[in-house]
């Protein structure tokens, strides 16, 4: 998971890291572990202007809740103070697969 930042003076380097949270917040309702733990964002890229885009993938294409998801993803992002827009985009390269979570997230999830 690679994350990107433009420079300091234009993205506070806690923008990012409360970005991250706001994210964390963000639940799959079948898996108990937030989008964030379970390696489903790719990137993270904070733009000078208040600006982020977010590249992030899902668990299947058939994931029930692929229509909704981006956008309480981007709804979180847009409310952290300093971020002005977001845009989400999906992915499906690479394709996610269990490697791919946090340690912390295999262990909640009983895969270690």
């Amino acid at each position: 998971m690679e994350t990107q930042t433009l420079p300091s003076e234009t993205a506070p380097a806690d923008l990012e890291s409360q970005i991250v949270e706001a994210i964390k917040t963000v639940f799959d309702p079948e898996i108990p572990v937030n989008i964030y733990e379970m390696g489903l964002i790719y990137n993270i890229a904070v733009g000078d202007n208040g600006h982020v885009d977010v590249i992030m993938t899902l668990t299947s294409p058939a994931c029930p809740v692929a229509g909704t998801l981006p956008i309480d993803v981007q709804h979180k992002v847009e409310g952290v103070p300093g971020v002005e827009t977001c845009d989400v985009d999906i992915v499906w390269d690479p394709v996610w697969n269990p490697s791919m979570m946090s340690e912390a997230a295999r262990l909640e999830l009983g895969l270690l």
